[in-house]
């Protein structure tokens, strides 16, 4: 069995406030060794302005973000998914929204940056969102296979560009960072999130902000575990905190062998 779990947090500016509010759920959760721990995209800094996000990035393996996520990971011997935060890029006016898997002994396993940029219009307090202002999107496609199966990276506006989970192959686990926006998420998130799952036929772990922010920006919430067919094992609405479910990930063998859905797609990616 292993132990899915997703921290929803109301992120602020301080990056500081938000390390330690990752601990304290942590140790509150009494995180199980070989567990998944899922944050939220900006985790650590959000509802501030997008010159915090650059005056905070970090070189990849250096600086006190990472440093304290790996501490974390090693004190409980579980896997930790770093939600978002920004890394340094080439572009001095630009950062990537870095998504790394920490494994139990505090270890870089993998580093995804988000894909698809959210640059879009929202009927909401915020009304227009241009992320490719400030972040420079991915270009890889991310899994990593480890000792509680493998495991697909993404992140929040990702989930709704299938080609992206297409090209992940056969994975065991989905891990969904994001900071969906309140307007958006009531209309859209558990239905995609479900249909990643069904479609991939794999467990997802989804770990949204949640509340309203310091520059007002209203996230939905409901962080989330869904089971390879579908099905909500657990989920937290609005609150702070954390949501888990402990999950058999052979459950999928049965699953794919009454339902060969890879083998009967007539529409390959390239990419597998």
């Amino acid at each position: 069995m292993v132990n899915l779990v997703a921290i929803q947090m109301t992120s602020t500016p301080d990056v500081e406030d938000n390390l330690n509010v990752v601990a304290e759920e942590m140790a509150r959760a009494a995180i199980k060794k070989d567990s998944l721990v899922v944050l939220p995209e900006c985790f650590a800094c959000f509802g501030g302005k997008d010159k915090t996000q650059l005056a905070i990035a970090e070189t990849k393996g250096e600086g006190y973000i990472q440093s304290r996520l790996s501490s974390l990971a090693k004190q409980y011997q579980c896997y930790v998914v770093s939600g978002t935060f920004p890394l340094v890029t080439e572009d001095e006016n630009k950062f990537s929204a870095a998504c790394l898997l920490f494994g139990p002994d505090g270890q870089l396993l993998a580093d995804y940056r988000k894909i698809h940029m959210f640059d879009v219009s929202v009927n909401d307090t915020t009304g227009s969102y241009k992320e490719s202002r400030t972040t420079e999107p991915g270009d890889s496609v991310v899994t990593v296979e480890t000792p509680i199966g493998n495991i697909g990276l993404a992140v929040c506006y990702d989930v709704r560009f299938p080609g992206l989970f297409t090209a992940m192959g056969d994975i065991d686990i989905l891990v969904l960072p994001a900071a969906f926006t309140q307007r958006t998420g009531e209309a859209h998130w558990h239905a995609l999130l479900k249909a990643r799952a069904i479609e991939k036929q794999c467990f997802v772990v989804a770990a949204n902000q949640t509340g309203i922010h310091a520059n007002g920006r209203e996230t939905y919430g409901h962080s989330l575990v869904l089971s390879p067919w579908g099905k909500t094992l657990a989920e937290l609405k609005t609150d702070k905190g954390v949501v888990a479910a402990s999950v058999d990930i052979a459950e999928r063998k049965t699953i794919k062998q009454n339902m060969p859905v890879a083998e009967h797609n007539r529409f390959r990616s390239h990419f597998v």
